[in-house]
Order: C-alpha cells, then structure tokens, then sequence
C-alpha cells in the first residue's frame, strides 16, 4: 500500500516542483514503489528536429521516479536525486509521454529507481532511465 496518496503528491508538485505543474504533468496512478505520470503532448516540448526536448523527458523521469520512492517512503520533501542517466533509446512521436517508474533498491539513506518512457502512440521504449536518491537521515 502506497505511504501517500495522488491527493497529497499532487499539492507536494504544486509547492515544490513548478516545472511539473508549468509542463503539464499528470500523475495518473500511484502504487507502493510504483508511479506512472504522463505530460500530454505540447508543441512546446519540440526541439529542432520535431523531437520532444530530452529536458522535459528528463524532468518527466525525474518526478516520475520522486512520486515512486515517496510512495515508498512518505512525505519526504528533502530526497533528493543524487545521480541521474538516461538513454534515448527512440524518438519519441507528436504524442502524450508515459513515464511508467519503480523503486528497485530501496535502503536506508540511498534508493534507486528507474523509468521506462513510451510515446503514447507507440509500444516500443523511448527512453530508458536509472536514477538515484538520497534520503534525509531519520526519513525511512
């Protein structure tokens, strides 16, 4: 069971995180250790190229991956990601992005998670992202 609910995550974003509120992002489901958020498709997001803009798919990832492990953890404004990679694995279409995210490691002061990113118009991945977060001491 899920140490939060979409409810308490989303009014977190909208204190903490602007960007996320600014780009759209939806947090469609949350579960214990598991996130699926979604930006709905912008022109803006465009780069040269007519490709989604790898910082809004990095940012997706990101929050993705927060909203998981505070799953895991509660409330725990002060993780923060520590390190962060991400492969471009396709080009991403003229769609909604879905960044499907889990906690895979979850200690005491460290946890990893990681993020598998499609296009909403197609199956395969467009994106593929391992990221890891320190956790205030006391916080677990």
């Amino acid at each position: 069971m899920s140490r939060i609910t979409i409810v308490q995550m989303e009014s977190l974003i909208r204190k903490q995180l602007p960007f996320a509120v600014e780009s759209g992002f939806i947090l469609e489901s949350l579960a214990e250790g598991r996130a699926v958020v979604r930006a709905p498709y912008r022109s803006a997001f465009l780069r040269p190229g007519g490709t989604i803009a790898g910082p809004v798919m990095m940012g997706l990832a990101d929050y993705a991956i927060y909203a998981a492990l505070l799953s895991r953890i509660g409330l725990v404004e002060l993780a923060v990601t520590t390190s962060f990679n991400i492969n471009f694995l396709s080009r991403p279409g003229e769609a909604d992005l879905i960044a499907d995210a889990g906690i895979i490691k979850l200690g005491k002061r460290l946890a990893v998670g990681e993020v598998e990113m499609v296009s909403a118009d197609r199956d395969d991945l467009v994106a593929h992202v391992t990221a890891t977060y320190s956790i205030p001491p006391d916080a677990v």
